[in-house]
């Protein structure tokens, strides 16, 4: 799985810049979200791999540090980034005359530069802060790489104070990008209800469906953890599921997702094929 996860998003990476008819603001944004599948996998499945293999568990201080801070700086640049995909297509949908206008190619460097610095401070704020408390007891981490809440289990810290770091990290990255998200379908699903043909609603709700199968996955199984009412600090089992599913299946499906059923990558391919065959033939 991890080796397909590194094909299909190095496949999107190649084919959007090999097909100009795909150097459009949504295939700028799914690059990005590429990129980051590639490193977030990068980061737990290695190792991953290696403990399953080598049955060694260890993993050094430092190891952990950086493997926390990737995951975390990923998982919310994801969320940024599908809050952009979400105004793509709220100004395609609702604004379509403005479009060029409003999603040019700065303003989507823009919101893709904004989504991994705010990430970025994010993510070493939350790492520092985890790290900066001590360890009691056990050093034995209840999961299979390093996350927030089972390290925070490792420290002396209140539970108040680890459930009020858990739930930050949650309000910061994922519920201000979720609203941010809602907005952006509320207005969408209202310009689609105002389209009288029943042709045309269907044809201007497809646009959004691949974005909304991503949002409604990565989203439910991200608050299923953090925000239970435990806080994600009691693991059952299930949280191990879960982060199984976003951290290796979901970057696995999103190429499937966004563009392998895709019409206009599907012409892309073709394209793409039959001018080599061409340039083969001359």
């Amino acid at each position: 799985m991890y080796l397909m996860c590194l094909l299909g998003n190095l496949i999107i990476l190649i084919l959007v810049c090999l097909a100009s008819k795909l150097h459009t603001p949504m295939y700028f944004f799914l690059c990005n979200l590429s990129v980051l599948d590639i490193i977030y996998v990068s980061v737990i499945s290695p190792k991953l791999m290696d403990i399953m293999i080598t049955k060694d568990t260890s993993i050094s201080n430092s190891q952990c540090f950086f493997q926390l801070f990737l995951y975390v700086f990923c998982v919310g640049s994801e969320f940024f980034l599908l809050t952009s995909m979400a105004y793509d297509r709220y100004v395609a949908i609702c604004i379509p005359l403005h479009y060029i206008l409003l999603m040019n190619k700065w303003i989507c460097f823009l919101l893709a530069l904004l989504s991994w610095n705010f990430s970025f401070l994010a993510s070493i704020t939350h790492t520092f802060t985890v790290f900066k408390f001590p360890l009691c007891g056990s050093h034995e981490i209840d999961h299979f790489y390093c996350d927030i809440p089972p390290l925070l289990k490792l420290t002396c810290a209140h539970s108040y104070i680890r459930k009020l770091v858990v739930f930050s990290m949650a309000f910061v990255m994922g519920v201000v990008s979720f609203f941010g998200i809602l907005m952006s379908y509320v207005l969408i699903i209202y310009n689609i209800l105002r389209i009288h043909s029943a042709d045309g609603r269907r044809k201007a709700f497809s646009t959004c469906t691949s974005h909304l199968t991503v949002v409604i996955t990565f989203y439910c199984t991200v608050f299923g953890i953090y925000l239970q009412p435990s806080m994600g600090l009691n693991s059952d089992g299930m949280d191990k599921v879960f982060s199984i599913f976003y951290t290796v299946a979901s970057p696995l499906l999103n190429p499937i997702i966004y563009s392998f059923k895709n019409a206009e990558v599907k012409r892309a391919i073709m394209h793409i094929l039959g001018r080599r065959k061409i340039l083969a033939h001359t």
